[in-house]
């Protein structure tokens, strides 16, 4: 009995790849012995190989069955040692998921993967982002970091959680900022002033900046004088918080019904929404682009941030344009096939 104590307490201990290393030695050499036994009951070593393995899992099926008494001692031999042994094997292994998801839950697991949205700043508003990246694009991988210890989506298996300093090169390694596609840096709503949020977010971008410069960056700032402190980061996009918000309550204010204007702009789950039109090469000024961009059922808004390109119709479209058009999915697909 104490024999079996410590032989349980020592495979107990025992890694994966030594257990793993260890059973499949005991399969192939109690095969083999059960075949060196009897060889007219199994009549090939795979006979007696799958007997050792129903035996282990099922208490055998019947089909084959020691006839010898060296053969029945086998038999007991696999009874005691190697239905426990079977079941650690199998208790190693619901281990090793309960591990998985315990470090995913706790944001400890490293992400893998690649082309995905790194979401910096756990709030309501970072819920609100991955809804409606989701809603756009529902295979996407979102990473979340945030120094809280509990994954806020865990239901949500495109969704990964690390956990710890967004400023961190540790962390971001953890959540693959090399091979991201774009990372949001929302404000941290736990921290009370507004210059302490901006200049954590400007530490932040910076980090990124230096690790992945290619990531397009943006960045939520609280404060708008404060955008001038990120020009040397090299930010890509930059969108103000509560200024913003306030002076839309304005505009609807001011001007009845346009909020629902903006709600459609702002979201991509109804309405049209903005997108980028690639160039036409029979496109010469600003005023073929609105024509022939009008004509497939889409307005065309602007050339990066010139919103003013209206005004200009005659103008040559130059060599860098972006162009950006107002109009519904199935026209954006559209015209990108033109």
């Amino acid at each position: 009995m104490l024999f079996i104590r410590l032989l349980s307490s020592k495979l107990l201990r025992m890694s994966k790849t030594t257990l793993t290393v260890s059973v499949v030695l005991f399969v192939t050499v109690s095969a083999t012995i059960a075949y060196l036994l009897e060889p007219a009951t199994f009549s090939s070593w795979f006979n007696s190989f799958y007997w050792v393995l129903t035996t282990m899992a099922t208490v055998g099926y019947g089909d084959f069955f020691a006839k010898t008494v060296p053969g029945k001692v086998l038999t007991i031999f696999l009874y005691v040692f190697g239905i426990g042994l079977l079941s650690l094997v199998i208790g190693k292994i619901i281990e090793g998921i309960s591990n998985v998801q315990r470090k995913r839950g706790e944001g400890t697991l490293q992400f893998r993967g690649a082309n995905h949205f790194i979401i910096i700043n756990w709030s309501k508003k970072v819920q609100t982002a991955v809804e409606e990246i989701l809603s756009h694009m529902p295979d996407s991988d979102i990473v979340i970091i945030d120094e809280t210890g509990k994954h806020p989506l865990e239901h949500l298996h495109q969704v990964h959680f690390i956990s710890g300093d967004p400023a961190e090169d540790e962390v971001l390694t953890k959540a693959g900022i090399e091979r991201a596609r774009a990372a949001i840096v929302f404000g941290d709503i736990r921290i009370d002033e507004a210059s302490l949020i901006d200049g954590k977010s400007l530490l932040i971008a910076s980090s990124i900046e230096r690790m992945a410069p290619h990531v397009h960056t943006t960045v939520e700032i609280i404060q708008e004088k404060h955008i001038r402190n990120f020009h040397h980061v090299k930010v890509n996009e930059f969108v103000l918080s509560h200024d913003a918000i306030s002076r839309l309550a304005v505009r609807s204010a001011m001007q009845e019904g346009n909020s629902d204007l903006f709600r459609q702009l702002l979201s991509r789950q109804y309405g049209d929404d903005i997108y980028e039109a690639k160039r036409n090469a029979a496109w010469r000024t600003y005023g073929d682009a609105f024509r022939g961009l009008l004509e497939q059922g889409a307005t065309l808004l602007s050339d990066r941030g010139d919103l003013g390109i209206n005004r200009k119709l005659n103008d040559p479209i130059p060599a860098d344009a972006k162009l950006y058009i107002i109009c519904d999915e199935h026209t954006a697909k559209k015209i990108k096939e033109l």
